[in-house]
């Protein structure tokens, strides 16, 4: 829908009743926050929350709380941002189906940045603490915008064409940032961000940032969209919105040779703008921040943004969001990109079929793909061999280069693979693997920043599993009677057919447990003469608590796949190393306890969780809701 505002778009929820109002009193530590988990994870809808506490602005969250919420919201405008997509893919398109592409044009029309000189975002001026201190887990740093629309521009640059609408992490209080002065921003220097901060740097200047809230949801999606560097969000947003994106321009003042001097742009109909300046030598700790790896990300030197000005509109909402373990809210925003970028992953990675940032993993430690494998067609018996290049092609494209295991496998041997089918992924792969060649590892690389399962910060490793050819096994869905385990590992429990998930002492401080331990399990269970009974289970995961790990797919992906740094914790029963490649003849194992170095996972915090209980029982406002 094409929405001039967000007052607009809270308006046509609620006339469809997709959105509910809630007027008692609601505080933005941690009780909002909790809110909004339990409704989004009880399918609700959208909420307003209208009395924040000490605080005169109604936030407002759960937008895209659902998907079917989401495509309602964009319902004008997604059909033909697919088309322009299909024509991206096939231009010829256009020509075999004209009548298919009739909203193309329109869509076209609207996809320009319109310069203005005023706009509703700025009739006001406010300070920091006067924003709704939105705190979402009890050990968060302090509050933090978590829909921010982080705009900057390339300092060699600038302009709209070499501009950046990122969602960066924004804190705005705790720690050692000056109150109502400085706030945090966190973000990976490969992002656009980073490539303009970088530039700043090597001009040995500040680099200019403006920060939206709110405004139409269309410039929220824009702003999360894994677009190409060079490809605007702004327009973008303009073709999801359905009208020019219009940017507050402004003289400043003239230089040395009496050239007029513009500010940065300003988003004119956003309903909150935090604008200020980044020294690029200046960093302070931020964080920590329940992050949506389901687990606090921790305290690290990141950049400072001095703020300038704080301006709104007379009507302001301040939209929110809460990430945590997944899924969450942002799992709306994956599966509506997926949508409309999806079919165009194959021509930007040839061989490649399909993508899945798996949601339930925390999206980037883990990814499936599948892919051709088309190399020595006349050949009697196939191995993985394209699939390794088309592997290496995707951990060289963006956010796709966070991934930590990316399992690919080939289209030709089951053409009605559905990707987004994971027991069914995994469930082929596992028939399929050959452990002793198809295991792939980059080491001492970078990864995800938020993850903490590697050797330090933003450092760990990477493994390719790639599998071609026909069924090499029939995997066990039940544990095999005589599976005897050595002391120490008990509680066996199939999670997936061929997967099997045990329980070994902790490695959290208290009970430190070497690596020698998994290496002694490996070497115990290839020297026993019962370990044929294995042969179904291709894959052995050590857990901390295998009830847990086993009860749900995703509780089994989460701690499988976040809780463990590939070359540190895979091992494997029979293994070797030849030629540097490392392999092994029996089953897999993956050590998924939590170590010591690891982040602590998020946990609600009691009183809270009574008090919000109350708000949903009978006669209170989220009766029936949550």
């Amino acid at each position: 829908m094409g929405y001039r505002s967000l007052q607009e778009c809270v308006a046509d929820l609620e006339r469809h009743k997709q959105l509910i109002r809630i007027d008692a009193e609601i505080d933005p530590c941690l009780e909002a926050a909790e809110i909004q988990r339990r409704v989004y994870a009880a399918g609700g809808p959208a909420l307003l929350f209208a009395n924040v506490k000490g605080c005169r602005f109604p936030m407002a969250s759960n937008l895209f709380g659902t998907l079917d919420r989401t495509r309602f919201i964009f319902r004008d405008a997604l059909e033909a941002v697919r088309h322009l997509v299909e024509l991206k893919i096939d231009p010829s398109q256009l020509a075999q189906k004209p009548l298919r592409y009739l909203d193309v044009p329109r869509t076209l029309w609207s996809m320009w940045t319109r310069r203005v000189r005023s706009g509703p975002v700025v009739e006001c001026e406010t300070t920091l603490d006067q924003l709704p201190q939105l705190k979402s887990w009890p050990n968060d740093g302090g509050a933090f915008i978590t829909l921010p629309q982080v705009y900057t521009e390339h300092p060699d640059k600038p302009g709209f064409k070499n501009s950046n609408l990122g969602m960066y992490r924004v804190q705005l209080s705790g720690n050692d940032y000056v109150p109502n002065r400085e706030i945090g921003l966190h973000y990976q220097i490969h992002r656009s961000i980073g490539v303009h901060h970088a530039a700043a740097i090597q001009r040995g200047e500040k680099l200019r940032v403006n920060i939206f809230a709110g405004g139409p949801p269309a410039m929220t999606l824009a702003a999360v969209m894994p677009l190409p560097e060079g490809l605007s969000e702004l327009l973008f947003g303009a073709a999801l919105g359905r009208r020019a994106v219009r940017m507050i321009v402004r003289k400043e003042k003239a230089d040395g040779r009496g050239r007029a001097s513009y500010g940065l742009p300003i988003y004119a109909d956003a309903d909150f703008c935090i604008s200020g300046t980044i020294d690029p030598s200046d960093t302070k700790l931020e964080g920590p921040f329940g992050d949506h790896l389901g687990y606090y990300s921790l305290q690290h030197e990141f950049p400072v943004m001095t703020v300038d000005h704080v301006y709104h509109r007379r009507d302001a909402i301040w939209p929110f969001t809460v990430v945590g373990r997944p899924p969450q809210e942002d799992t709306s925003f994956g599966a509506i990109i997926h949508e409309i970028t999806g079919p165009i992953i194959p021509t930007v990675i040839a061989g490649v079929k399909s993508i899945h940032a798996v949601d339930a993993a925390g999206v980037h430690p883990l990814l499936l793909a599948i892919g051709s494998e088309r190399y020595v067609p006349y050949a009697t018996s196939r191995s993985p061999q394209e699939l390794l290049t088309t592997a290496n092609a995707i951990l060289g494209q963006g956010q796709l280069s966070l991934a930590k295991y990316l399992f690919i496998v080939a289209g030709e041997d089951n053409p009605d693979l559905d990707i987004h089918d994971i027991a069914a992924f995994f469930r082929h792969l596992l028939e399929r693997v050959d452990w002793r060649n198809d295991l792939h590892f980059q080491t001492r690389t970078t990864m995800d920043t938020l993850d903490y399962s590697g050797s330090g910060f933003n450092q760990g490793s990477k493994v390719v599993i790639a599998a071609a050819g026909p069924k090499r096994r029939e995997l066990g869905t039940a544990l095999p009677s005589d599976l005897s385990l050595p002391d120490g590992f008990r509680n066996p429990r199939v999670a997936l057919p061929g997967v099997i998930v045990v329980e070994a002492r902790s490695q959290e401080s208290g009970i430190r447990s070497p690596k020698s331990e998994v290496a002694a399990l490996c070497e115990r269970l290839s020297l026993n003469p019962q370990t044929s009974t294995l042969n179904p289970f291709p894959l052995l995961v050590l857990v901390d608590d295998a009830e847990f790990a086993a009860r749900t797919l995703n509780n089994w992906l989460w701690v499988t796949f976040t809780r463990s740094n590939p070359a540190a914790d895979i091992d494997g029963i029979g293994a070797f190393t030849d030629q540097k490649h490392w392999g092994c003849t029996g089953p897999l194992v993956i050590d998924a306890r939590i170590k010591p170095h690891h982040a602590p996972p998020l946990i609600e915090d009691p009183a809270v969780t009574r008090r919000v209980d109350q708000l949903a029982a009978r006669g209170g406002p989220l009766h029936g809701i949550i």
